[in-house]
């Protein structure tokens, strides 16, 4: 989601998707963490993957997508093979029933994996202890799970971060600890450098490894890139690059070269990418320093987008409703959408009960059918599909535990199929 320069840096970066299989290939098995660079212009028991050759294939499905996320993984009993796959497969089953046909499962929350990795430990969400082997491959079982039930799975990443407020306690093995040098500490965490060229390909090399060893049908990144706009985070690498461009067309370019760079891979796997951005285009592009719109409309960056658009069809901050759900999904609607990018649309199923904050009165997030009116007006507004976030704030809610089962038939109606209250 950022920017380069193109001419020559795309001529450049073609050179290196030729060769960057066989290094990359190399590098891992001697070892290494290996570092390179792409360009791109401004303003195991694991289950067998496919081989590296194809793009994406063009979806014969509907795109109904339910995001599962490291909260969820925290009640998931990982003791052992059998009681994972009993959670696991509980949780599917779940998200099957209300038509959903994709889980957006977080593999890689913390620079940690939910699958052995020559690259990242072992995530503190397996053992209680990052670094510490649970004895089986958790994602190899969740693959075969979710495909036994007809359900695509895509391999949810965060491509930067570490540790937030001292969550995780870090192994030797984490990047952080093997790598300082390609990191960056803010008041909130540690992130790994997006300026730093050798950052971009070990996210690259993650991908390349999701990609061999497991059968996913996608990778999916969410809006996790620049921790913040403070001048200081990389000043020294903005004054060493003498890129001629502003410290925000950088910092773009940078992000675009991810993009690329991750892209490429997955497309000679035939796994699709897709990334879950802010709902706000400004903050995309001026905040997180994501051209989310350029990646929508050019070809080369990612195969779908998914804007977190979790805000009320009614939303309203005293008369100003440029934040509501109908205004920001038509501002998405309208953007341009190169042939074979897609559209979807990610809804807050966290704000059941509780709200968004709205001062429009009437709260349209206790009616049972928020989501399901939601999904509508996406698909009046062109929108491809669509994603709830999150599994928990439909099916372990107690707070409003009647209100998410409501939630839950209304979705399944909309998406065309008949599920249980569930109470």
């Amino acid at each position: 989601m950022r920017r380069w320069g193109w001419g020559l840096l795309v001529l450049g970066w073609a050179l290196v998707a030729l060769v960057a299989p066989l290094w990359m290939l190399s590098d891992r098995a001697a070892g290494s963490r290996g570092s390179s660079s792409a360009g791109d212009s401004a303003p195991s028991t694991a289950t067998a993957a496919p081989s590296a050759t194809a793009a994406p294939a063009t979806r014969t499905t509907p795109y109904r997508a339910v995001w599962v996320s490291y909260l969820e993984w925290q009640q998931v009993d990982f003791s052992s093979a059998d009681t994972f796959a009993q959670d696991a497969g509980a949780l599917l089953d779940n998200i099957a029933d209300v038509g959903a046909t994709v889980v957006l499962a977080q593999v890689r929350p913390f620079g940690d994996a939910l699958y052995p990795s020559a690259l990242f430990p072992f995530s503190h969400l397996c053992t209680g202890t990052q670094g510490q082997d649970p004895g089986y491959d958790p994602l190899a079982l969740l693959v075969q799970a979710a495909h036994d039930r007809g359900l695509e799975l895509e391999a949810w990443v965060n491509p930067y971060r570490l540790q937030v407020g001292g969550v995780p306690a870090l192994c030797d093995d984490s990047p952080a600890r093997q790598h300082p040098e390609w990191c960056k500490v803010t008041t909130q965490g540690i992130y790994l450098d997006p300026g730093d060229p050798a950052v971009r390909q070990f996210i690259a090399d993650g991908v390349e490894e999701l990609c061999q060893n497991y059968d996913l049908d996608g990778i999916h990144f969410d809006d996790y890139f620049y921790p913040t706009t403070d001048a200081s985070f990389d000043a020294a690498d903005y004054a060493a690059a003498e890129s001629g461009l502003s410290l925000e067309n950088w910092r773009r370019q940078n992000v675009n070269e991810l993009m690329t760079l991750c892209h490429s891979v997955t497309q000679r796997y035939g796994v699709r990418f897709g990334v879950a951005p802010m709902a706000d285009l400004e903050l995309c592009y001026s905040g997180q320093y994501s051209d989310a719109a350029r990646w929508l409309a050019q070809g080369g960056f990612v195969d779908y987008l998914m804007p977190q658009l979790y805000w009320g069809l009614t939303y309203e901050q005293n008369g100003d409703t440029t934040r509501s759900l109908p205004e920001l999904a038509a501002q998405w609607a309208a953007l341009s959408r190169a042939e074979g990018v897609a559209l979807y649309g990610g809804l807050g199923a966290y704000r059941l009960g509780d709200g968004d904050g709205s001062t429009a009165g009437a709260d349209e997030w206790n009616t049972g059918h928020a989501l399901a009116d939601q999904l509508a007006l996406l698909e009046t507004l062109g929108f491809q599909g669509a994603g709830l976030y999150r599994y928990g704030s439909l099916w372990a809610n107690p707070p409003w535990e009647t209100l998410a089962a409501q939630e839950r038939q209304a979705v399944a109606q909309q998406w065309g199929v008949t599920a249980s209250l569930g109470y």
